[in-house]
């Protein structure tokens, strides 16, 4: 969970005046060009004022939230939905993704609740008006995007119930229950209806897992004095001594971790080979070779030279793979008041199961007023649901690999980045969003168009293409050089992704074999599956746009 959510960089604010709202892209916002570009093609401003006093009928209340959301969903847009999204081709900006609609209208709740609070009796009836279409918009959301979870009531729970207790009884307060989730593991559901805004669970900073726990071990006198050693590598060696002491205060908390992860870091053989041919096995054998190197530079070193203060028989590489897992898999990214971005373990929070669809997207920041760590829900969850936050904005083959789970649904993340020798464009200046030197492909499934000139494929691919061959916006209509142009890209993509399916082979097990196949091939398998689909649906939509092209071709052909 190192990618944990901070904050929006983008910010929609209210004034005090005459009941206006104020919807505002940050300057800070690391996309602020497109999304200015994006906003200004809509005819919206970077701060775009939205006035409320005429809201006296629901068609004029529907009609300004809808505005409002149009503005809020391109400042809430991030670098994936930015290249893959088709917003700049259509009439309105429409919904674009769960996480994108759910951040555009939880910002447009928050914003209009502060408001309530500062207004006349006439003006509270209109935000009021305003909130409950708010609230009606993200109901009718909710119940299109719920995911049920089936809870298994045969697993005992016994070591979650002593941490809930304990964590109680250090200041935890939460409103969900840890149970066994099929197909998840241990999760978490709501024991009450939770509303958008409602925090979930709130942790105090005193049982936060931080590198200040480090410093008052036996072991930082040692550790501090070595050159270019992080926290990060201070506090993996830290708890794998700390988990073996039975006089830890967070012992209850190491009692209820697995003995093993089962992370993409924990293949074997079976399962590496059956990865050929797929991006997922580089990066496997990347982050362990990595891990490795590290290990054999530092730890046998410290055991041969302090093995009061580092035993060697609990510095082996397997347990040292083992806290990897732990931290990478657990550890959230935590902004205290005093300013410093620290990697921590929150016990309790590590229950949560990570969606496409999460109630739980920005929870990294300590309150400095409680000293508590927040969690609140950025979309409703209801009593029994299971509760959800996000990860990060993770790729299928990251979450194996420091995860160990693909997710279920239709990851927009899962993209395959394209290297291309052909030098950049000169000018691109009409197609802002296509001046990018990455370039990525995904399951063209996710596509709205595959009319001519779109095909279900990445604008910004296709008009980079485009410029190689000297075709730029100005000149995009359908003339016979265009289409020999489009014929040409899209032949050429055709090869390239025809290879690359011949890379990937066939499936590589019946699905009777793949029931008593080990958790890590099973795994493997179901990566792989999904690599060919996302690359047959490229080859298929090539070849649905070769044909789209030809007809037009055969037009010309027929004029002339």
């Amino acid at each position: 969970m190192e990618d944990s959510k901070l904050s929006s960089s983008s910010v929609i604010i209210g004034t005090d005046e005459s009941c206006t709202i104020a919807l505002e892209l940050s300057e800070n916002d690391p996309f602020f060009d497109k999304k200015k570009n994006l906003l200004h093609n809509k005819g919206f401003h970077i701060r775009e004022h939205v006035q409320l006093k005429s809201l006296t009928c629901p068609d004029s209340i529907a009609t300004t939230l809808e505005k409002m959301l149009q503005i809020a969903r391109i400042t809430h847009l991030d670098e994936i939905e930015l290249y893959f999204g088709e917003i700049d081709e259509c009439s309105s900006v429409e919904y674009c993704s769960p996480r994108n609609e759910v951040e555009a209208l939880n910002s447009i709740l928050a914003l209009v609740n502060s408001m309530l609070s500062r207004k006349t009796r006439t003006e509270m009836n209109v935000l009021q008006a305003l909130r409950d279409a708010i609230v009606d918009r993200f109901e009718e959301f909710v119940d299109k995007n719920r995911e049920e979870a089936r809870i298994d009531k045969s697993y005992i729970c016994d070591k979650e119930k002593r941490v809930a207790e304990w964590g109680e009884i250090n200041g935890i307060k939460s409103k969900l229950e840890i149970v066994y989730v099929e197909g998840a593991g241990r999760g978490a559901i709501a024991t009450k209806d939770l509303k958008a805004g409602d925090v979930a669970m709130e942790i105090p900073v005193s049982i936060i897992i931080s590198e200040e726990l480090v410093h008052q071990s036996d072991m930082y006198h040692i550790l501090g004095k070595l050159d270019g050693i992080s926290s990060e590598t201070m506090l993996l060696l830290w708890s794998m001594k700390e988990r073996h002491n039975s006089n830890s205060k967070f012992k209850v908390y190491f009692d209820t971790l697995p003995k093993e992860f089962n992370t993409g870091l924990s293949f074997g053989v079976a399962a590496i080979m059956a990865l050929d041919g797929t991006l997922l096995l580089e990066e496997i054998m990347q982050a362990k070779e990595h891990l490795r190197i590290q290990y054999d530079e530092l730890v046998p070193a410290l055991c041969n030279k302090y093995p009061d203060v580092f035993p060697p028989e609990l510095y082996t590489w397997e347990q040292f793979l083992w806290a990897c897992e732990l931290w990478y898999s657990n550890s959230m990214k935590v902004m205290f008041p005093d300013g410093k971005l620290r990697t921590c373990l929150i016990p309790f929070a590590g229950f949560l199961n990570h969606s496409l669809h999460p109630h739980i997207i920005h929870y990294g920041k300590v309150d400095s007023m409680t000293n508590t760590l927040k969690f609140p829900l950025s979309r409703p969850c209801l009593i029994g649901e299971q509760c959800c936050l996000s990860y990060g904005n993770f790729s299928s083959s990251h979450l194996i690999t420091f995860y160990g789970f693909l997710p279920q649904g239709d990851n927009p993340y899962d993209v395959i980045p394209l290297d291309f020798d052909a030098g950049e464009p000169d000018s691109m200046e009409d197609c802002p969003v296509s001046s990018q030197t990455t370039h990525m492909v995904r399951g063209t499934w996710l596509s709205k168009n595959h009319n001519i000139f779109h095909y279900g494929l990445p604008s910004p691919l296709l008009n980079f293409l485009r410029s190689a061959q000297g075709l730029t916006l100005h000149n995009m209509t359908i003339t016979r050089s265009n289409l020999e142009i489009e014929m040409q890209i899209l032949e050429d993509l055709q090869s390239t992704f025809n290879n690359m399916m011949e890379n990937l082979g066939d499936a590589d097990l019946v699905d009777s074999d793949r029931e008593t196949a080990a958790w890590d091939v099973k795994l493997a398998i179901e990566f792989k599956d999904l690599q060919r689909r996302i690359v047959s649906s490229i080859v298929t939509s090539c070849d649905a746009g070769i044909k789209l092209v030809q007809h037009e071709l055969s037009k010309w052909t027929a004029e002339e």
